[in-house]
C-alpha cells in the first residue's frame, strides 16, 4: 500500500510540471520547444542516453507499431531491449518498458526521488521532458542493449531528439498536430526529419511524394543513407482473420526464383500494419549489417509475439469490441479499409469520442459508408471535444447517433443493444479506446 501511495506521489509530481499535451490551443513557441532544457537536464544526470545503442523513430501513425515489432523480434534474438512510447493507454507504466514489461512501481517512484533535486534546478522544465529523462536513465541503470525511442511529437524539436541513434526511421508522415508542426505535408515532413542525423542511415516508410522529397533533400544534406522500403520491397498477403494475417516480404530486384519466401505472422490486423512490419524488417536488415545477431527464427517470433494493444484490437468476441487508437485524417481511412475487409457483412456501431483540435467532421465522413450507427462519448482528457461540440458536427453530416456522456454507461449499452451480427468499433482517440479496455478488463474481474 505504501508503494502504491509513493507512486501516486510520483505521478503527482511529475505532472505537477507544464503538460503540454494537456494544453488546450497550444501553438508553437520557442519557450515550449527548445531543446536546450533537455540537453542541460541530460548533461546533469550524465547523458544516459548515450550508453546504449538507439533507433529514433519519428512518424505521423504507425511508428509504435514499428518500434514494438522491432523490439519483439530483437528480444527474441536475446538482446535486452528497452522502449519508450508515449502516450499510455491504460496505465502510465506502459510508457516505458524493458523485454515488453513495464518499469515497476518502485523503480519509477525511486527514479523520480533520486532526479527530483536536478530536475527543480531546471527552469521550465515540462513533463514529457522529465519522463523522458526518467526513460533515459532507467534504460541505462538496467544496462539495455538498444533502446527504441518513439518521438513524442514532431521530431526536430522533441524531447527525444537528443539521442545519437545508430538508426532513425521516418514512419508514413499525413496531416496531425496542423497549429505546432505546419499545414503542410512538407512543413510536417521537414520538422519529422529533423530527427536525421549526420551519416546514420534513415528508413522511411511508404510516403507521400511532397513528404519523401523533403525527407530524400534533408539526408542528402546530412549525409544519411536513405533506405525507402517502398522501393526496396514487396509483400503478398497469405491469409488473414480477427487472431492475425500471415505476409511475405520480397525484395524488388530479385527475380521469381523457386526457393519460396519465408512466411511472417502478426496479430496486427489490417494492410497498414504489413507496411509497418516492412520497415521493421528493413531495419532488422540494417542492424544485421551492423553485427547484431538476429536469425530467421528469432524474426519469425519476434513478429508472431508482438503485444501492441490498441491497434484494430479485438478485446471482446461475444458481442465483438475493437478498439483503435485511430485519430487523424490518414489513420481513419486505414480504420475504414480495415473495416471493409475485416468486418464485411456485419453491422458496424463506432463508438467515437475526439480530441478538440482533432478534424472531427473530416474523420467521421471517411468513415461513414461502413459505419450503421455512432456512440458518441467524451473521454475525461481535457482536451476532449465535449457532446455539445461532437453533437452539433454530426447533425450536420447527417449521421444515427447515440449520445453516452459518461464512457462507463457504454458496456451495458452494448450489452443491451447488439445483435449476433454487429461489431462495435471504439476509436478517435487513443483515451477512448484505452478506456473502453479498461472497462471490459474491470468487468471480467
Amino acid at each position: 500500500m505504501e508503494t502504491e501511495k509513493e507512486y501516486q506521489r510520483s505521478l503527482d509530481y511529475i505532472y505537477s510540471f507544464i503538460d503540454l499535451s494537456l494544453t488546450r490551443n497550444l501553438r508553437y513557441s520557442p519557450d515550449k520547444f527548445d531543446l536546450s532544457r533537455m540537453y542541460k537536464l541530460m548533461s546533469l544526470i550524465g547523458d544516459p542516453q548515450l550508453n546504449y545503442d538507439v533507433i529514433h523513430v519519428a512518424g505521423t501513425k504507425g511508428k509504435g507499431s514499428i518500434c514494438a515489432m522491432t523490439a519483439s523480434i530483437i528480444k527474441e534474438a536475446g538482446y535486452k531491449v528497452g522502449f519508450y512510447s508515449s502516450p499510455h493507454m491504460i496505465e502510465f507504466r506502459e510508457r516505458i518498458k524493458i523485454n515488453n514489461i513495464d518499469i515497476s512501481k518502485q523503480l519509477l517512484t525511486n527514479s523520480v526521488m533520486k532526479l527530483r533535486p536536478i530536475i527543480n534546478s531546471v527552469e521550465k522544465i515540462s513533463a514529457f521532458e522529465i519522463i523522458t529523462a526518467i526513460a533515459f536513465k532507467y534504460f541505462a541503470d538496467q544496462q539495455v542493449d538498444i533502446a527504441f525511442i518513439e518521438v513524442g511529437m514532431g521530431g526536430r524539436l522533441d524531447a527525444t531528439n537528443v539521442v545519437q541513434p545508430i538508426v532513425s526511421i521516418i514512419s508514413p508522415v499525413s496531416h496531425d498536430h496542423m497549429k505546432i508542426l505546419g499545414n503542410t505535408i512538407v512543413k510536417i515532413a521537414r520538422e519529422k526529419a529533423g530527427i536525421i542525423k549526420n551519416s546514420v542511415p534513415v528508413i522511411i516508410s511508404p510516403q507521400k511524394k511532397s513528404a519523401k522529397e523533403e525527407i530524400v533533400k534533408i539526408a542528402n544534406r546530412k549525409g544519411s543513407l536513405l533506405i525507402d522500403t517502398s522501393e526496396r520491397y514487396t509483400f503478398k498477403q497469405i491469409n488473414y482473420s480477427l487472431e492475425k494475417q500471415s505476409f511475405t516480404i520480397k525484395k524488388k530486384e530479385i527475380k521469381s526464383s523457386a526457393a519460396s519466401s519465408p512466411i511472417y505472422e502478426i496479430p496486427l490486423l489490417g494492410d497498414h500494419q504489413i507496411n509497418n512490419a516492412i520497415t521493421s524488417f528493413a531495419c532488422i536488415m540494417q542492424l544485421r549489417k551492423m553485427d547484431y545477431e538476429i536469425n530467421e527464427n528469432a524474426l519469425k517470433n519476434g513478429f508472431l509475439n508482438v503485444d501492441w494493444p490498441g491497434r484494430f484490437e479485438v478485446v471482446c468476441h461475444k458481442p465483438l469490441i475493437i478498439v483503435d487508437g485511430a485519430h487523424n485524417r490518414d489513420s481513419f481511412r486505414k480504420l475504414r479499409n480495415t473495416i471493409k475487409k475485416y468486418l464485411a457483412g456485419k453491422k458496424v456501431t463506432l463508438i467515437f469520442g475526439a480530441s478538440e483540435d482533432k478534424e472531427v467532421k473530416l474523420m467521421l465522413n471517411i468513415i461513414k459508408p461502413y459505419i450503421d450507427h455512432f456512440i458518441l462519448t467524451k473521454s475525461n482528457h481535457p482536451r476532449a471535444l465535449g457532446l455539445v461540440g461532437l453533437e452539433k458536427i454530426v447533425s450536420n453530416i447527417n449521421l444515427k447517433n447515440y449520445s453516452i456522456s459518461e464512457i462507463d454507461n457504454i458496456i451495458p449499452f452494448i450489452l443491451r443493444e447488439s445483435e449476433y451480427d454487429q461489431a462495435f468499433v471504439a476509436s478517435g482517440s487513443i483515451f477512448i479506446a484505452g478506456a473502453l479496455k479498461q472497462l471490459l478488463i474491470k468487468r471480467e474481474n
